[in-house]
């Protein structure tokens, strides 16, 4: 009888979910990703507002991650990549987000056409949505100030040097079933990295989540960012980012933390990064927290650029994939 995969659920969103997802899909596990549906920008706003369905930008970069890279299937991973950045009405888009609206008006439902898109693609795992609800963030400050929507925390016009004391939706999202199901039954679970607020923590609120995590027997990891971020995590040491993450999923839930432990940044990047008052995040955690703590360097060598036509403030450093997943399958 053949060994069953060990079953790996990465939850959060964005590129860092793309990033690990990189890292461990040439591995032999069974991988889940479950994304939040929280993005209220760019191409996502235009989806929500005038298609009306759930914002796809974080699915399709995990569909990427994930997707056959043999033959004319990397022709298919770049043209979800694409972004028009010619034209007026169109420029700013994603090719595969427009697949999947197309595809979800086809279908009549959007978690068939995610389910569709992942066989078209031939990805190695399964992409699950954190929730079906359509739903707003709500972050309120520390002076009282709120926010609604993600893209507004993101890209603060207000102090983002302000902390977030609280973070919800609205209305309240529950959990879609499967997505539980999925942190019930795995073997190790991955949370982040990811920007804190508006990749990792808006599934953490997201009701049934943090409950499925305290009664899962799966190992849980944090990955701690590299960068904190104006607006959501200024000036943020690692363990602010550790008490953020366990503020939602309750103390001692938490297992195993990864944190960078490498100040070999990229010549030029952190004057960039000072630019936008995000600096690198300070390992400052204690080894007796109930988690154990695993120091490496996680750091990628080269320098993310933009692509044409994206209008939305990105990460230029980033996670290593393949460093990240030798670190994660050792914890198996």
């Amino acid at each position: 009888m053949a060994k069953k995969k060990p079953k790996i659920v990465v939850l959060g969103g964005g590129t860092g979910s793309f990033t690990v997802l990189s890292g461990l899909r040439d591995y032999p596990v069974d991988l889940t990703a479950i994304i939040s549906m929280a993005d209220s920008g760019g191409s996502n706003r235009v989806l929500r507002d005038e298609f009306g369905i759930l914002p796809t930008s974080d699915i399709r970069q995990c569909l990427v991650a994930l997707a056959d890279g043999n033959g004319d299937q990397q022709v298919l991973r770049d043209l979800f990549n694409y972004r028009f950045h010619q034209g007026r009405g169109i420029a700013g888009m994603t090719f595969g987000n427009l697949f999947m609206a197309a595809l979800a008006d086809i279908q009549g439902s959007q978690v068939k056409a995610i389910e569709k898109t992942c066989r078209i693609l031939n990805i190695k795992g399964h992409i699950l949505p954190v929730s079906l609800d359509d739903v707003q963030l709500v972050a309120r400050y520390e002076n009282g100030h709120q926010v609604v929507g993600e893209h507004a925390i993101d890209e603060p016009k207000h102090d983002g040097k302000l902390r977030i004391i609280e973070l919800e939706t609205i209305p309240q999202a529950k959990a879609y079933p499967k997505a539980v199901k999925a942190i019930k039954e795995a073997d190790l679970i991955v949370i982040g990295p990811g920007d804190l607020y508006t990749s990792v923590a808006c599934n953490l609120i997201i009701k049934g989540i943090a409950r499925a995590l305290k009664q899962t027997e799966a190992k849980v990891v944090y990955i701690v960012n590299l960068i904190g971020r104006y607006g959501q995590s200024y000036k943020f040491t690692a363990q602010d980012h550790v008490d953020i993450i366990e503020k939602y999923i309750g103390r001692g839930t938490l297992d195993y933390v990864l944190a960078n432990k490498s100040i070999d940044f990229p010549r030029g990047v952190l004057q960039r990064y000072r630019k936008e008052n995000a600096f690198p995040v300070k390992d400052n955690l204690g080894n007796s927290q109930g988690y154990k703590v695993i120091r490496r360097s996680f750091l990628a060598n080269k320098v993310v650029k933009k692509t044409k036509g994206d209008k939305l403030r990105r990460s230029m450093i980033r996670h290593d994939p393949k460093k990240l997943a030798r670190a994660i399958i050792n914890l198996l």
